[in-house]
């Protein structure tokens, strides 16, 4: 890819208004509930519930684009920016995407310098990046302070998924790479990369995530990972994240089942021998 490509943000970008990336510079964290049916009902509530952004998976789920967009719809005018994960780190998938109208994208398997560069041109448009000029709905959904494509730039956040051991090798040149803003470390993944095979106490696993975290602290990026409780985010972010996924709609639906009957005394139950047809 052209060197010319990769460059910061314009100097003279608008102010940003992507209340994520203001929380984020602020120093705090930010939680995002992981949105994976297709239904505006969810997604609409979702954004009322108090989490700072939706995390649309489009890579673990069937979502489409057609429900990415109909999610941007919903959501619109209440204080909850949409993010979409997409399938893998190419230009054309991080403009179909951002056309809609999200203001975050998150790249996954982003395992080489090459993948982290593509992720920052496709959320940028030239010179500073590959994106292309046809911003379709977004331009309608944005509160744009003046020229789209100036507040395009300094409001999209780009977050790259750190989740193979290849990628904790380039961590360095990934890290560097201009215009990618989040490291967002895939620990499950990993761990299945590194041959753990999910052990997430591992300590060579908390070797590479620490490496992850000085590269990202050494190049001024923010830091991600999952977390799936209070007492998670709590933790990890006196360790330096910020950035946190959370459950999906379908485990608040188990979280808040619980805590209805197991007062009562009934408990989930257990799933049997499933047959396939």
């Amino acid at each position: 890819m052209p060197e010319e490509y990769i460059a910061d943000r314009h100097p003279s970008s608008p102010d940003t208004w992507n209340v994520v990336r203001e929380r984020l510079k602020a120093g705090d964290y930010v939680i995002g509930m992981t949105v994976i049916s297709n239904n505006i009902e969810t997604g609409a509530y979702a954004a009322t519930l108090g989490f700072h952004f939706l995390w649309s998976e489009m890579e673990h789920s069937s979502l489409s684009l057609e429900s990415l967009r109909s999610l941007v719809l919903a959501t619109r005018g209440l204080p909850v920016p949409v993010f979409a994960r997409v399938p893998w780190a190419e230009l054309w998938l991080a403009k179909r995407v951002l056309d809609q109208g999200v203001q975050g994208v998150i790249f996954p398997f982003v395992s080489s310098v090459e993948r982290a560069r593509i992720a920052a041109q496709g959320c940028h448009y030239p010179p500073f990046g590959r994106r292309g000029s046809g911003a379709g709905l977004a331009v309608t959904t944005w509160p744009v302070p003046g020229n789209y494509y100036d507040s395009a730039d300094a409001n999209v956040l780009v977050v790259c998924v750190i989740e193979e051991a290849s990628g904790v090798e380039q961590i360095e040149e990934i890290a560097a790479t201009p215009g990618i803003d989040v490291l967002f470390i895939g620990v499950s993944d990993l761990s299945f990369s590194m041959g753990l095979r999910g052990r997430q106490e591992d300590p060579m696993l908390e070797e590479a995530i620490a490496k992850i975290v000085d590269a990202a602290k050494r190049h001024g990026k923010w830091l991600g990972r999952p977390a799936g409780s209070a007492e998670e985010v709590l933790r990890f972010h006196a360790q330096g994240f910020q950035f946190f996924q959370s459950v999906t709609e379908l485990g608040l639906m188990q979280l808040g089942t619980k805590s209805l009957l197991e007062p009562l005394g009934i408990k989930e139950k257990p799933r049997e021998q499933s047959t396939f047809y």
